[in-house]
């Protein structure tokens, strides 16, 4: 789909132009709380299988930077990098890794880019269960067209804002 990928290029190119100086300010705050590259790079299967080198900020847990970091998924902004090198969406099913997923749903998965965003990640995220995230993401694959993945889009800043729901203990009776 050209105009989906316009649209991922022309918004990954807006959104680093604007949040540079966020991400100069989080490049500093990572560089302060750990040793060693600012980057990592995991490995994880695109469109057609293709594998990549997906980025994100190396952040410590341990750390309060990291927590924040973390808990509000600034640590995936630099895949924005990602989405200018076409190897990822803007909005798609989360990126695995080579051979984590051989499901129906795996495999469909594999005929769009994956995303920085998707259904899984404003559904609740880690709250659900794997099983749901595959079928989420096979409904993307199967439904996905622009008004979805600008709908996605407007949901992702409340669930980022939102962060992630601290551990639970569980209690045992």
């Amino acid at each position: 789909m050209p105009a989906k990928r316009a649209i991922d290029l022309t918004g990954s190119l807006i959104l680093l132009l604007l949040l540079s100086p966020a991400l100069l300010a989080l490049t500093a705050a990572v560089a302060s709380t750990t040793r060693g590259p600012l980057l990592t790079r995991r490995d994880r299967t695109g469109l057609g299988g293709s594998t990549f080198a997906m980025l994100s900020f190396r952040t410590t847990p341990a750390s309060p930077a990291g927590r924040l970091l973390r808990r509000h998924f600034l640590d995936n902004l630099p895949q924005l990098i990602n989405v200018v090198r076409g190897e990822m969406s803007l909005v798609g099913p989360r990126p695995l890794a080579p051979g984590e997923d051989a499901s129906v749903a795996g495999r469909a998965r594999l005929c769009v880019r994956p995303g920085m965003t998707g259904l899984w990640q404003i559904s609740g995220r880690s709250e659900l269960p794997w099983e749901e995230m595959g079928v989420l993401d096979l409904h993307y694959v199967e439904q996905h067209w622009l008004g979805l993945d600008l709908l996605i889009l407007v949901r992702t800043l409340p669930a980022a804002i939102a962060g992630r729901r601290a551990a639970r203990p569980v209690r045992l009776a």
